[in-house]
């Protein structure tokens, strides 16, 4: 099978979108497709609307020598129009990879009918769908009108191997001292790193510990804001700021945390979580996106509206006074993790899907 695949940038970029997109590419390599990547290059968003009339990349994708093009959905500015017209062109399919809408995401009121408008028109621009969620999958039918059929394949959360077994996990849960939180994801507003520091610092200082990872130059007006925050609030000493870890370090974070918490505005899926409950860490999310397909609220974490600053806190310090129920939720994690599929098994559902459309 010749696939093509649609993206912004590198394929190497730090996100769980291009980690699921990188992990798909090789195991169609590693079957015996021949994959062709399609890079276009990140712009505004008013210049991404103008490669809809770009005769280089039309020409480009109307020449393609594919039986099927995959196309990330974060590209659906620069085809929501070219698409129509690739249509009349190619015999392949046009399929686009869902990892969450541009739209349900929180942005001024006045840009939001514009963003639903070209992301509708994508969507309908295409003949086929990747969702890596239920929820991505009812959001997408929401906003086309569509359907929406196509296959659902959730991410893998074994990129960091097995992680922890049970014994292991529970003499973490019972150690003394502080409880030891972990915020993984790019420091961006969207990530809610901003909600779980202004809960933690309603608590007492001597009662916990962050770790922060992630990329701090996507957003970095805000990933400043957020250490002049932790700075004015005194929890210099609480708080360490690691930027970006390799597998290794992030590993170590992983195995030694004992909750994780990332309490998105919204997730269309959200792989950390995943990856989080591989070492047996409950999970604090929000209810908005597909947390709650991971978790349940109560049994391997919690799950609290957007920006709930207050419900955070009062969860955090459950698990700061109750190592009981921190030991309960951590084995409870452990055991849901195990319910999911591998990156291979999924990658492996997607590529028996594509061989029905060619």
């Amino acid at each position: 099978m010749r696939v093509g695949l649609v993206i912004y940038g590198s394929l190497e970029t730090l996100s769980g979108g291009y980690l699921y997109d990188r992990t798909l590419v090789t195991y169609l390599q590693q079957a015996g497709d021949q994959v062709s990547l399609i890079s276009l290059p990140w712009q505004s968003y008013p210049a991404h609307l103008g490669h809809n009339l770009s005769p280089a990349l039309a020409r480009k994708l109307r020449n393609l020598p594919v039986d099927v093009l995959l196309q990330d959905e974060l590209n659906h500015p620069s085809l929501f129009l070219l698409n129509y017209r690739l249509r009349r062109w190619v015999d392949y399919p046009l399929v686009t990879i869902v990892h969450h809408l541009r739209s349900s995401e929180q942005h001024p009121s006045a840009l939001r009918p514009l963003y639903r408008l070209v992301e509708r028109s994508y969507l309908r621009s295409v003949q086929g769908f990747v969702f890596n969620s239920r929820t991505t999958q009812a959001e997408v039918a929401r906003l086309s009108g569509l359907a929406a059929e196509g296959v659902v394949a959730y991410p893998g959360g074994d990129q960091f191997g097995a992680g922890l077994d049970e014994a292991a996990i529970l003499a973490r849960a019972g150690q003394p001292g502080p409880l030891r939180l972990l915020f993984v994801g790019n420091l961006i507003e969207r990530k809610g790193l901003h909600t779980l520091l202004a809960a933690l610092a309603r608590l007492p200082r001597a009662e916990w510990t962050l770790d922060v990872v992630g990329q701090a130059d996507v957003d970095r007006g805000y990933a400043e804001r957020m250490v002049a925050y932790v700075r004015q609030q005194g929890l210099v000493e609480q708080v360490n700021f690691w930027g970006r870890l390799p597998q290794t370090g992030l590993r170590q974070l992983w195995s030694t945390s004992q909750v994780l918490a990332v309490p998105s505005q919204y997730e269309g899926f959200g792989i950390v979580y995943l990856e989080g409950l591989g070492f047996g860490l409950p999970v604090i999310a929000s209810t908005a996106g597909a947390a709650g397909e991971i978790i349940s609220d109560g049994r391997e974490g919690f799950l609290i509206a957007p920006e709930d600053v207050q419900a955070l806190a009062a969860r955090v310090a459950v698990l700061i006074a109750d190592r009981a129920c921190l030991a309960d939720m951590s084995l409870a994690a452990r055991r849901r993790f195990a319910a999911f599929p591998t990156w291979r098994e999924s990658a492996a559902r997607i590529r028996a899907h594509l061989l029905t459309l060619v």
